[in-house]
């Protein structure tokens, strides 16, 4: 069966409400030609909660006045300031007034700032286009920094495709300067002539829009109110060729629909939000969109936690043109679709701090990701793809559906109780200069598979059959351009068997705890269920990297090693980047440590 090679990987993901960490770690940790970020970029406008608090008891305070005195048509800031200017006011209103104008000051500097830092963190992806969308908490971008990533009122063409964005929200957000806020001009009547986001759709004439504001009956419901979405852009939508339509701002109302030939896109959001009950939604939610030419081949709804990416569901094109949705993280899925936490239910880790170190490290290198790297980790992604395609060549048929609405069967890749995959995938840790995004054309690639055998297969794991036929795949697809060496192999099993049982001595369980605490997975939904199960008991988890953390020390200084971060500095000095004092004191505690230990037990990394 032929392989079906993407031209381009979107990633997208929307309302990260400050969640700037989170998006530095999605940058480092994933590879796509386009990134588009979807408003709302802001959390609040302070740097800290009681003023955000106090301003916006004062905000409603004259939100509640500009009401009684009939003035909702003014801008609340414009309000205050004329009342201001009125002679005879109270001394409440003056000693309010005169705040909550030195707040709204306060609040735009702050605001530029936060900008200042999220520009900084897209700067670090360097070879890949960026998109950021203003949401009802922002301010409009052409006056920060991020204005080279405006995507509101932009268009701009990728390819074969041309990406539109327009931002805002026909809703008053609290809290937010409404001088300030991205003015929102997509309410007017189509018929009208008046509106905004409409003339603009349809002038730049899109293949994919970009909008905070869903659609009207995609994507809009909002529990309490109904639905809330616009009726313009469903009517742009419907009677246009849009190939995708990406929004948010309902967070709850998340999926994948398509009507009149239109995809329809709404992650949830990625950054931490509080729901309308006082809960705290925990987010990390995005979307990886595959495209060959003008068709989109594959769609994956993932999620970030920490610095694990968990495939949940898949979409595919179907020969009739429909579409199957397969559920692969059943207990993610779930809890999303019943408004419930999964992952911040579960014990936060802390690792040895060997692992912590060398964690630490290696993000601050992945900042400086070469093209070199990208283009390896996509060729050992097309390797899984190829295993995937060519081993199981299963893609259950969708439901026939009319032409207005789609109806996804859901299949279950994972049996959607243990979710255990049983076959002849395999996944990879990736190791070296790899792992660390600093390859260069002469670099190879070491790695570690990871494979299930027969249930009762004994002999040498390089002999099992899953292994040779992912051998021979890999041998095919890297050989003629690649150096490679598979450092390791893993028979996930035994693995399994060992967590269960709590067997503290396995010695395949044990290198699996210590490539999955250093290591860059591909295809990590095959791991992903065995790391979960191994998070339920994180004092087993503890005991394991405890009783091999004499194994990291000794190979922490062992003079390959030692070499490899020599060379990883050299790297980036050649691209003339200084290694900060805090990282550098990083390193020096890293290689500090006491080495007064056994024999190394993992295998070391090599420098390329």
């Amino acid at each position: 069966m032929g392989v079906r090679y993407s031209n381009m990987r979107i990633i997208y993901v929307a309302d990260i409400h400050g969640a700037f960490d989170r998006v530095k770690t999605l940058l480092s940790e994933t590879v796509a030609d386009v990134y588009i970020i979807a408003g709302d970029l802001i959390d609040i406008p302070f740097y800290n909660m009681s003023t955000a608090i106090n301003y916006h008891e004062l905000q409603s305070y004259f939100h509640g006045l500009r009401v009684r005195m009939q003035k909702e048509d003014m801008v609340i800031e414009d309000f205050v300031d004329e009342l201001l200017n009125t002679p005879k006011n109270s001394e409440e209103i003056e000693e309010k007034g005169t705040k909550y104008q030195r707040y709204t000051i306060r609040a735009r500097r702050v605001l530029q700032q936060k900008y200042k830092v999220l520009e900084n963190i897209l700067s670090m992806k360097q070879k890949s286009q960026i998109f950021a969308l203003p949401g009802n908490y922002d301010m409009d971008l052409k006056y920060t920094s991020l204005h080279e990533h405006d995507l509101h009122l932009h268009w701009h063409d990728m390819r074969d495709l041309r990406v539109a964005g327009y931002g805002g929200a026909n809703i008053w957000t609290p809290g937010i300067p409404e001088r300030y806020v991205v003015p929102y001009g997509g309410s007017a009547d189509v018929e009208s002539g008046r509106n905004e986001m409409y003339n603009f759709f349809k002038a730049a004439r899109p293949d994919i829009i970009v909008s905070h504001q869903p659609a009207h009956g995609v994507h809009d419901r909002v529990n309490q109110f109904g639905t809330s979405g616009s009726p313009a852009l469903r009517h742009y939508c419907d009677n246009n060729p849009v190939l995708l339509c990406l929004t948010g701002h309902v967070h709850m109302d998340w999926g994948f629909q398509i009507s009149e030939g239109t995809i329809y896109l709404n992650p949830s959001n990625f950054g931490e939000v509080t729901t309308l009950t006082g809960g705290v939604a925990e987010g990390g939610f995005f979307y990886t969109i595959e495209l060959e030419g003008k068709h989109v081949s594959k769609i994956i709804f993932k999620k970030l936690v920490e610095d694990r990416i968990h495939d949940i569901a898949d979409y595919y094109p179907q020969n009739d043109g429909n579409w199957q949705e397969t559920i692969v993280d059943a207990g993610r899925y779930k809890a999303l679709k019943q408004g419930e936490n999964f992952d911040s239910k579960t014990e936060k880790y802390s690792h040895i701090p060997e692992v912590r170190l060398y964690n630490d490290i290696k993000q601050f290198y992945r900042m400086f990701q070469t093209e070199e790297t990208e283009e390896r980790l996509n060729k050992l992604e097309e390797v899984v793809h190829l295993i995937e395609e060519g081993i199981h060549n299963v893609r259950p048929t969708a439901y026939a559906v009319g032409r207005t609405e789609l109806r996804l069967k859901v299949a279950c890749s994972t049996a959607c109780g243990r979710q255990f995959n049983r076959g002849s995938d395999i996944a990879m840790d990736i190791m070296g200069s790899t792992n660390m995004g600093l390859c260069e054309n002469t670099s190879d690639i070491d790695f570690v598979i990871y494979v299930r055998c027969d249930p009762n297969f004994e002999g040498d794991i390089n002999t099992c059959k899953q292994y040779k036929n992912a051998e021979k795949i890999i041998e095919k697809i890297l050989e003629p351009r690649y150096a490679f060496q598979i450092l390791d192999t893993i028979d996930l099993n035994i693995v399994e068997k060992a967590i269960r049982e709590k067997n503290y001595e396995n010695e395949m369980m044990m290198r699996f705890v210590a490539y999955r605490s250093i290591c860059r997975p591909i295809n990590y939904r095959f791991i992903a269920p065995l790391e979960d199960l191994l998070n339920q008991d994180m004092e087993f988890r503890m005991e394991i990297e405890g009783s091999i953390r004499s194994y990291f020390q000794i190979f922490i200084n062992t003079s390959q090693h030692t070499r490899s971060f020599k060379k990883y500095e050299n790297r980036i000095k050649d691209i003339g980047i200084k290694i900060p004092e805090t990282v550098r004191l990083k390193i020096k505690e890293y290689f500090e440590q006491n080495t007064d230990r056994n024999e190394c037990a993992v295998k070391p990394e090599k420098a390329k």
